[in-house]
């Protein structure tokens, strides 16, 4: 059975849970809305509205857990756990952080420069930049790029959890909401339990 402290704390789960389930729905959400027709304008645009709002707050919600991870250092990697394993855990987890910042940022940003008001669940907030359509498509193509290779990211990441829960090796259960399922025993548990 895996030791608490080999597992990521509540507060980290919790944002864990929230972001993905966020940011698996505004994915649908993004591709979805791309073939809205223009007109009537009003439906596009709240469609749009809506995915703005909640890539806003995604993006907080990531600023956060970010500050909570340099503030609560996660469970170590085991040891047991190839090295090519481990350096590819690492990476894939910095790109992702480094996608879902990027995503809203740049999503923000090509808004700020379509000449369109931003609306955060209907607030307008304050404009601060000029149309330049040609930044708006800068902008566009770093959020499209961004979000196809988060996709992939995304594909990556679940498939090594996947092999994780299937290999009961109990990596799985440290970011899974609630208590640890039980690694499966060891081939030498019988020996050093009777030593």
């Amino acid at each position: 059975m895996f030791v608490e402290s080999q597992r990521y704390d509540r507060v980290a789960v919790a944002l864990h849970w929230l972001i993905a389930f966020g940011v698996l729905a505004q994915i649908g959400l993004g591709w979805w809305m791309l073939d809205i027709p223009k007109q009537p304008v009003g439906v596009r645009a709240g469609w749009f509205n809506l995915h703005k709002s909640i890539g806003l707050t995604l993006g907080a919600l990531v600023v956060l857990r970010l500050a909570w991870r340099l503030a609560h250092r996660p469970p170590p990697l085991p040891p047991s756990l190839p090295r090519w394993q481990q350096a590819a855990a690492i990476a894939t987890h910095r790109l992702l952080y480094l996608c879902l910042l990027v995503m809203p940022l740049s999503g923000y940003l090509g808004s700020s420069f379509s000449g369109y008001p931003v609306r955060f669940f209907g607030i307008t907030l304050p404009g601060w930049a000029a149309r330049n359509d040609a930044l708006k498509d800068l902008f566009s193509q770093i959020h499209y790029a961004a979000a196809a290779i988060f996709m992939l990211l995304i594909a990556l990441h679940a498939a090594a959890a996947l092999k994780h829960l299937l290999a009961r090796d109990g990596l799985f259960g440290r970011m899974w909401p609630g208590r640890e399922p039980a690694a499966a025993p060891r081939a030498d548990a019988g020996v050093t339990a009777g030593r």
